[in-house]
């Protein structure tokens, strides 16, 4: 697992953090949630830098990071013991041309991997301005 910091939601009232926070899963800790999330989305795509790590927070504060929260949460109230099974799921559906088209992430890409190297390159250039 990846050594990197886990950085906390700036979205927690929607977004995935929302969207658990919202659910009925009372076994667990939402922040315990997202830190695990993060930590497995971090070793799946391969992310070592904090740049990778923002990537990841923002991934899960989007949109995006809603609906990938939905499948969590189908998966724990299946009695998966944690997301490694949305995060498989994610990671064999790939970039579509009309996703590159309208958000420049190249087409064919694993879905997980190509949203938060996204969700990086645009931290990185707002970061710039």
């Amino acid at each position: 697992m990846t050594n990197a910091t886990v950085l906390p939601s700036r979205n927690t009232d929607y977004g995935f953090f929302g969207t658990l926070t919202n659910c009925s899963e009372r076994d667990r800790r939402m922040a315990d949630i997202w830190i695990l999330a993060s930590r497995l989305i971090a070793q799946a795509v391969n992310a070592t830098s904090e740049e990778e790590m923002i990537g990841i927070r923002d991934f899960l504060d989007s949109r995006s990071g809603r609906h990938f929260a939905d499948e969590v949460v189908g998966a724990l109230h299946c009695g998966a013991p944690d997301c490694e099974a949305a995060i498989a799921k994610w990671q064999d559906w790939r970039i579509t041309r009309a996703t590159e088209r309208s958000d420049g992430i190249p087409a064919g890409l694993a879905y997980l991997t190509g949203w938060v190297q996204h969700f990086a390159v645009t931290a990185a250039m707002e970061e710039q301005h």
